[in-house]
């Protein structure tokens, strides 16, 4: 599996002056990394304007049923399993047949679908695609990486019906100190 992201443009300048318009203030100079992560962690409307373009490739066909669930801020680009134009009878593919998985997606989605994803409750296979995205945000976009985590951590709390035991743990006592002082937890 590979996974890349694309960062077309830098809109944090059309962030910070959506954001200054909002209370009638002109936007001044270009934000800082802690104005960044308070715009994100305050999840204001603005953060939609942070774009970015997300390629994974070599992922099962099931895992990419998995995030093509998330609809909202989101576009998908899946690799076609489509016999007459692979030369494969797609009815005897496995479910987990590689396939080339792209999102166009806000930063309002991907804290959205980290909440689901990086959650134990996920499929591992999921998880271990999820936490790629995150690493690989980061390069681009370290403070939004640093916003991207599981559900219970979001929350303070697991709110699933058969929690994974994640919540309330060590590891998950330090993540959520992690998330809340902006920390880097994506290794």
């Amino acid at each position: 599996m590979e996974v890349k992201v694309i960062k077309y443009q830098d809109n944090w300048q059309a962030v910070k002056d959506a954001a200054m318009n909002t209370i009638g203030k002109d936007s001044g100079k270009y934000p800082d990394s802690k104005w960044k992560r308070e715009i994100l962690l305050a999840e204001h409307s603005p953060i939609r304007l942070i774009r970015l373009t997300i390629q994974m490739k070599g992922i099962p066909s099931w895992v990419s049923v998995h995030l093509g669930r998330h609809w909202v801020g989101i576009e998908h680009f899946v690799s076609t399993q489509r016999t007459d134009r692979t030369g494969i009878d797609r009815n005897k593919l496995p479910q987990d047949a590689p396939v080339n998985h792209t999102i166009e997606v806000s930063a309002q989605a991907l804290i959205n679908i980290s909440r689901k994803r990086l959650c134990g409750q996920a499929s591992p296979e999921t998880q271990a695609v999820w936490r790629a995205v995150r690493k690989a945000v980061k390069e681009v976009e370290p403070e939004l990486a640093s916003v991207m985590h599981p559900e219970c951590v979001y929350r303070g709390f697991c709110p699933e019906m058969k929690p994974c035991g994640y919540c309330g743990s060590g590891a998950w006592q330090m993540e959520l100190q992690c998330y809340r002082n902006g920390i880097d937890v994506t290794m």
